[in-house]
């Protein structure tokens, strides 16, 4: 592996840690996923004008779609191949084009199956959500995102404190938190309280994702780059709503 390769494979490995932990279900596989995928690419040939980043996400592309131990946490509804092309095209801001290169379907075939998932998306998993989130404003911009997706809103916290006596309350189905809640404590301290009495899937939003994936100790399995768009959220909703085989509400 050149010098160069494997300088651009560290910096890409945040956002390749993101994917593949998004399409697994949870870090271990993922991160044992990317694992696998960096010693493959020393046998692979590099897609033409592919960065270090794309054929990190082709890699895992590939090894995902091989091995069935993979899917096993995935629940009914869309494909193996609808899952990829949804969180290539929204949550790792791909277009169609590289997303189809990428997991190797001609584009046409690539912007139909988008098509029918995007379209799955809206009879997919409906659920209850926490909001976690200092910023008033932002919190009812997310609202307003959780509600255009199909869901309802348990509550929103501004604090830890307030979010974990809110979770207690409601036992909503996903928790969307945003990190920093300023001299309210801490997002991620407020989520370990709250999954420490009951089970439930969390959706990180953050402006910065690399410093949540580093793959050194316990990591969120789905996060999202704020500012982010409806479908964007609805995709990871339903990843980590359908992974977790959370009931609709």
């Amino acid at each position: 592996m050149s010098e160069s390769l494997r300088d651009g494979l560290i910096r890409a490995l945040p956002y390749g840690r993101r994917y593949a932990r998004a399409l697994t279900g949870n870090q271990p596989e993922g991160d044992l996923l990317v694992a696998q995928s960096l010693r493959g690419l020393t046998s692979q040939p590099p897609a033409e004008g592919f960065t270090p980043l794309l054929q990190l996400y082709q890699a895992i592309s590939r090894l995902y779609a091989t091995d069935e131990t993979h899917r096993s946490t995935q629940g009914p509804g869309l494909s193996s191949t609808q899952r990829q092309l949804l969180l290539l095209t929204t949550l790792e801001e791909i277009n169609v084009e590289t997303a189809a290169r990428i997991i190797g379907l001609p584009h046409d075939q690539a912007a139909h199956e988008l098509e029918t998932a995007q379209k799955q998306l809206h009879k997919g998993v409906q659920t209850s959500v926490l909001i976690i989130e200092d910023e008033p404003i932002i919190a009812m911009d997310i609202e307003l995102l959780v509600m255009q997706c199909g869901h309802k809103v348990a509550g929103i916290a501004h604090t830890q404190a307030d979010a974990v006596q809110l979770a207690a309350q409601t036992r909503p189905g996903l928790i969307l938190a945003d990190i920093n809640l300023g001299p309210g404590g801490d997002g991620i301290a407020a989520v370990a309280e709250i999954t420490a009495s009951f089970k439930v899937p969390v959706i990180y939003v953050t402006a910065y994702p690399e410093r949540l994936l580093t793959g050194e100790k316990l990591e969120p399995c789905f996060v999202i780059t704020k500012p982010f768009d409806p479908l964007t959220l609805a995709v990871a909703t339903y990843q980590a709503v359908s992974s977790m085989g959370v009931a609709q509400t």
